[in-house]
């Protein structure tokens, strides 16, 4: 789910230290400074889409540790893959959230999934400060880039 700046701003990744737009930049080859409508363009051009696993939760502030698990509703797959049907890879940003489509999505639809690679790549929030930036954008190169279209 979104972090409060996040929602406040209703942008992903609107928190000013959180280092997903600096690697989505990098590996798409644009300018982080462009206005929050071109890199998300820019992004989507480059193969990337951007969906939460969750519709809805409770939460108290931004993170993820504080979701109420019993208030989890994951958001309804079955229609985003059926309208994107060239899907191939499924990234998920940082270790909840690929537990929560595990759980919540994967469990639940493992067909949809047959034929798509889902891996967990380093959170880029600011709070996953195991991994200095340099290391996050490394991984991410390395298992997103080889996945993105090229057509």
């Amino acid at each position: 789910m979104p972090g409060v700046a996040s929602l406040q701003a209703q942008r992903y990744y609107a928190h000013p230290r959180n280092a997903f737009w600096p690697i989505v930049s990098q590996l798409c080859g644009f300018d982080v400074a462009l206005p929050y409508e071109t890199r998300l363009a820019r992004a989507q051009d480059a193969g990337i889409a951007l969906w939460d696993v969750l519709a809805s939760c409770d939460r108290e502030g931004s993170l993820d540790s504080e979701i109420d698990s019993g208030s989890v509703r994951a958001n309804e797959f079955d229609g985003f893959v059926a309208a994107h049907p060239r899907i191939t890879a499924v990234f998920c940003n940082g270790g909840m959230a690929y537990r929560l489509f595990r759980s919540h999505v994967l469990r639940q639809r493992p067909a949809l999934f047959d034929k798509v690679h889902v891996k967990q790549l380093p959170s880029t929030s600011p709070a996953h400060a195991s991994m200095t930036l340099a290391d996050k954008c490394e991984v991410w190169r390395r298992e997103v880039l080889p996945m993105l279209s090229t057509d």
